[in-house]
């Protein structure tokens, strides 16, 4: 049998606000029509992987699937994953020169020595793992205290590349030489060099999957939350839940990161504006 080429394999308005429409009830992904082009692009490699001769073949086997694995597998191709350490580098100075010096100060007072907080829409492990350094870091020569970072994500095969913690040599190039030598171990594999994280940092990060649209298994309160470009791909009905369900979870005084494009304006909520998408709850 001819195997088609990803040029010939058409995506037809119909296909595409099925698909699209999947993809919302289940995630809450907003697939709006100038994404018709990625869908296209992204689900043909599936396609062509499993010899579907057209989208719809692809789409009823995808959803006949018994296991949930193929249907896993189209989110999975749909969801962007790009990240990096230390990304938005502001978040991470506000935590290190404002929020951290204030929070641990009112945890020593109440006694309490727990840090709980979640970065919602992981990806592949660099914001948590980012979050882990600059908690250590912050907490050099102030006792022993019970950390711990929940990372969770909807694409599967992302977690389990987070959950390894290894990256290339420009993967962590963001990483300040100090940072890097203390929580990165390099290895050289077929003539390259990879980084692998400390099993102190990894010690901190909890991975697990998990559909922000569903029930969330967490129990707060919680010191902040991150979740950094994922709202983006939400409308704002979404977004408002969304956010609403954040703050329920977040204990008093705890902050919310959100990503540089995106704002909370337009959307009914009871957090104090810090700066630019940091949030807190009063």
């Amino acid at each position: 049998m001819e195997t088609l080429t990803l040029n010939e394999l058409v995506l037809t308005e119909k296909d595409f606000q099925k698909i699209s429409q999947l993809v919302y009830d289940h995630c809450g992904i907003n697939l709006h029509h100038g994404k018709k082009e990625l869908v296209r692009a992204r689900l043909a490699k599936r396609l062509r992987a499993g010899n579907f001769r057209t989208f719809p073949e692809y789409i009823d086997y995808a959803l006949s699937d018994k296991t949930g694995m193929e249907f896993s597998v189209l989110i999975d191709s749909l969801s962007t994953n790009l990240t990096s350490f230390f990304r938005e580098e502001t978040h991470f100075k506000y935590m290190e020169n404002t929020f951290l010096p204030a929070l641990f100060e009112k945890k020593r007072s109440q006694r309490n020595f727990k840090i709980r907080a979640w970065s919602a829409g992981c990806s592949s492990g660099e914001e948590p793992y980012t979050i882990s350094i600059v908690l250590n870091d912050a907490l050099k020569g102030q006792g022993k205290w019970d950390m711990k970072i929940l990372a969770t994500d909807i694409s599967t095969t992302i977690l389990q590349i987070a959950k390894k913690g290894f990256y290339s040599e420009e993967r962590i190039a963001p990483v300040p030489p100090a940072q890097k030598q203390k929580y990165l171990t390099c290895h050289k594999a077929k003539g390259q060099k990879v980084y692998e994280v400390s099993a102190a940092l990894r010690s901190m990060v909890i991975f697990n999957y998990l559909n922000l649209m569903k029930d969330w298994p967490i129990k707060g309160p919680l010191d902040f939350i991150f979740c950094r470009n994922v709202m983006i791909y939400f409308d704002k009905p979404t977004q408002s839940v969304l956010i609403n369900r954040f703050w329920d979870l977040l204990d008093s005084g705890g902050i919310l990161f959100t990503g540089h494009s995106e704002s909370l304006t337009g959307i009914e909520h009871k957090f104090k504006y810090v700066q630019p998408t940091i949030y807190m709850k009063p």
